[in-house]
């Protein structure tokens, strides 16, 4: 399924932007070897995600490409469990391939998202600004999407 969705700007935990001294090389920076432990490589990304309004879209987790349970990647938080499902995002006539990045929200402590925002973790894509639509594909057995105003 593809649609439209909106660049906005994010907490700045997964990048380390937002400069928590818990975090010093963004959240994404210190889970990528847990993943990669469990067999998923992130090395290929940009260490941070892109976050996306897909409204008036709202999703749903189907069968995630990866589940990982209780990943204890923080000696500050609980241990989290995370789902990634496959994304490609369209932007100035380039297909960009990467990854839905999404902690759980049952045992998600901070940085808690909107039901319309997705994370995205990709390739480093130059010239991306808050406010640009782009095109957004997933795969419908791996999030499904709705559209509330039809609803």
């Amino acid at each position: 399924m593809t649609i439209p969705a909106t660049i906005v700007p994010g907490y700045g935990a997964a990048s380390g932007k937002n400069q928590d001294h818990r975090y010093p090389r963004g959240t994404i920076g210190l889970q990528t070897p847990y993943f990669q432990a469990l067999g998923l490589d992130l090395s290929v990304y940009y260490p941070g995600t892109l976050n996306i309004d897909i409204s008036p879209y709202s999703f749903e987790i189907g069968t995630p490409k990866h589940f990982f349970k209780q990943v204890a990647w923080s000696e500050f938080i609980s241990p989290e469990n995370f789902y990634f499902f496959d994304v490609s995002l369209e932007y100035l006539t380039k297909t960009y391939e990467g990854l839905v990045y999404m902690p759980d929200p049952e045992t998600k402590e901070e940085h808690l998202q909107p039901p319309t925002t997705l994370e995205l973790i990709l390739p480093k894509i130059a010239d991306l600004q808050y406010g640009d639509v782009i095109s957004l594909t997933v795969a419908p057995t791996q999030i499904l999407l709705t559209n509330t105003l039809i609803q």
